[in-house]
């Protein structure tokens, strides 16, 4: 198995952060460094990880649900010393909240749920686009939107990179609308608003797949059961759910 795979396999990372764990000289296999994520690995290694020793088969999985603020950056790390998700993680250990990172991102200033995991397989279906999990956002508006123009958004919009595809929009009211997308595109929904005449002035997610934010607290975190970890994967499966 190639080292990279090794280490997503082990929960350190996905295999593209482990990549970049290896490139950056941080993986040591036997004491010796390796910056070769294709390098092969029996799992009979003593592979290390900024130090700590990672064990050769699977680790207990976990996913948590976060609430995030508005200020707080979806990202591990940031250059510029603004908070991240990650320093959300209060109450969990200093390892295994470097081993966390996001599932997606939630731009600067959108609050609400995002998720926190180390299991990179998961991550990765809930994120790519081949697998269409659906996520709900409630924006707040500039100007009150008209029933036709929630129906141009349903139907799909041009952005700059392509026609949006088809999403469930209901107007709560005319300054309040929840959509519900089943790609993530870049400040899809703030593009998607401002295509239609109707900047965003607030925006939140609610839902990701067939987990809801709930009474979450803004700031706080929580660990996933594991029936709804298997929620989660069902969803990404399209298990119960759309598949076309």
């Amino acid at each position: 198995m190639r080292l990279a795979k090794h280490l997503a396999h082990a929960g350190v990372a996905s295999r593209r952060a482990a990549e970049v764990l290896i490139a950056e000289g941080r993986v040591l296999v036997d004491g010796a460094v390796v910056t070769d994520p294709a390098r092969d690995v029996t799992g009979t290694e003593r592979i290390q990880v900024d130090g700590e020793r990672i064990g050769s088969g699977p680790m207990v999985r976990a996913v948590y649900a976060v609430h995030k603020p508005a200020g707080v950056i979806s990202s591990v790390s940031d250059t510029h010393g603004r908070a991240t998700v990650v320093d959300l993680m209060r109450g969990t250990s200093a390892a295994q909240a470097r081993r966390l990172y996001p599932v997606g991102r939630l731009d600067v200033d959108t609050t609400g749920l995002l998720l926190l995991t180390d299991d990179g397989d998961l991550a990765h279906q809930l994120t790519h686009p081949k697998f269409e999990v659906p996520k709900t956002y409630i924006a707040t508006i500039r100007g009150r939107m008209r029933p036709e123009t929630a129906r141009r958004l349903a139907r799909g919009v041009m952005l700059d990179d392509g026609l949006t595809l088809p999403a469930e929009v209901r107007l709560k009211d005319p300054v309040t609308v929840e959509l519900t997308l089943r790609e993530g595109r870049k400040r899809q929904v703030r593009r998607m608003l401002e295509a239609v005449g109707h900047p965003v002035r607030n925006l939140r997610r609610v839902r990701f797949g067939p987990l809801e934010l709930g009474t979450l607290a803004e700031g706080r975190v929580r660990r996933l059961t594991p029936a709804e970890v298997q929620a989660l994967r069902d969803a990404a499966a399209g298990v119960g759910g759309r598949r076309t």
